[in-house]
């Protein structure tokens, strides 16, 4: 049951960035495992490149994961469509510049890092933000227009969409709503891929379930988190995952699509992860966690009733 495809995120600084893939076996476990790498584009400097045409020298899959500053809102979403048609027309022009190879380009898909952070301080208090959002239906589909004509253009340069996604868009989905994307400016995207991100560090004790309702129909899954990332308060510093958690979520994952992600490459080469899984039983047994499943499954009927009543509502 070994994935056919397995990708690991990286999202590091250049210098860190450097000394990660200069660290002894790296590469090497890479290639072994047939893996690839989404690489975030923090920036789109020489030191990055070099990154870059190391991999492609040695044949291993990189995916550019796409990114902004943190002034414009780090990830994608409903408010930066024009900041991200800019970075992708300055990655066109790095990429001439050194000569780089893409299997294909990442679209980050997650609310405002700004407007996340103060949600971590501030909790109930930033509500007065973002209400309004509740009656601007035409920022959601505008947002969702330009995001399609910047993927038509990804796509005419020849490289696959991936969106990045949390799972709930499933739902949202599903239910014909926008109430979700209204209030947090995720948006829904008809990508080549669908990653969603089911990190159970951040669900402990319910992860597993959480993975496992979310499982069936999916194009691809996102485990973690191994370590790294950016750094937010509260809840979103959970601890990463030791290798009994990582090794139960690979298992659960694989069991309903053998296209997998894992958040991060450095957090599993810190914990001495990466050079592990090349011996790695992917068959080994694993509980499937079907009773919470049932439990996670009825929570999210209830919650695509009331999206379903948003979208009556919110027409």
């Amino acid at each position: 049951m070994k994935p056919h495809m397995l990708t690991f995120f990286c999202e590091l600084e250049a210098e860190p960035l450097r000394e990660l893939f200069a660290t002894p076996g790296v590469v090497e476990d890479l290639a072994a495992l047939e893996a690839g790498v989404s690489l975030g584009l923090l920036d789109l400097g020489p030191e990055r490149a070099q990154v870059v045409q190391r991999l492609n020298r040695m044949g291993i899959p990189v995916t550019a994961w796409l990114l902004l500053p943190t002034d414009e809102g780090y990830w994608f979403h409903a408010g930066n469509v024009a900041q991200a048609t800019a970075r992708y027309e300055a990655f066109q022009a790095w990429t001439a510049e050194h000569h780089l190879a893409w299997e294909g380009v990442g679209l980050d898909i997650e609310p405002d890092i700004r407007e996340l952070r103060r949600w971590m301080e501030g909790g109930w208090r930033q509500l007065g933000e973002i209400l309004p959002r509740l009656v601007q239906g035409r920022r959601v589909r505008d947002a969702r227009a330009g995001y399609a004509r910047l993927m038509e253009r990804i796509r005419a340069d020849g490289y696959r969409v991936d969106a990045y996604q949390f799972p709930i868009i499933v739902d949202e989905r599903e239910s014909r709503s926008t109430l979700v994307q209204r209030l947090a400016g995720v948006l829904d995207l008809p990508a080549d891929r669908e990653v969603l991100m089911l990190y159970t560090s951040f669900l402990r004790p319910h992860g597993p379930s959480v993975l496992w309702s979310y499982g069936p129909g999916s194009q691809s899954l996102a485990v973690g988190i191994t370590g790294g990332g950016v750094e937010l308060p509260g809840a979103f510093a959970a601890k990463p995952l030791d290798w009994t958690e990582f090794s139960r979520d690979l298992r659960l994952a694989v069991r309903w699509t053998h296209d997998l992600h894992v958040f991060s490459l450095e957090g599993c080469v810190q914990q001495g992860f990466l050079n592990r899984l090349r011996t790695f039983d992917w068959d080994a047994p694993v509980t499937p966690p079907a009773t919470a499943a049932r439990r996670v499954d009825a929570v999210r009927r209830a919650a695509r009733l009331l999206l379903r009543t948003s979208a009556w509502v919110l027409r």
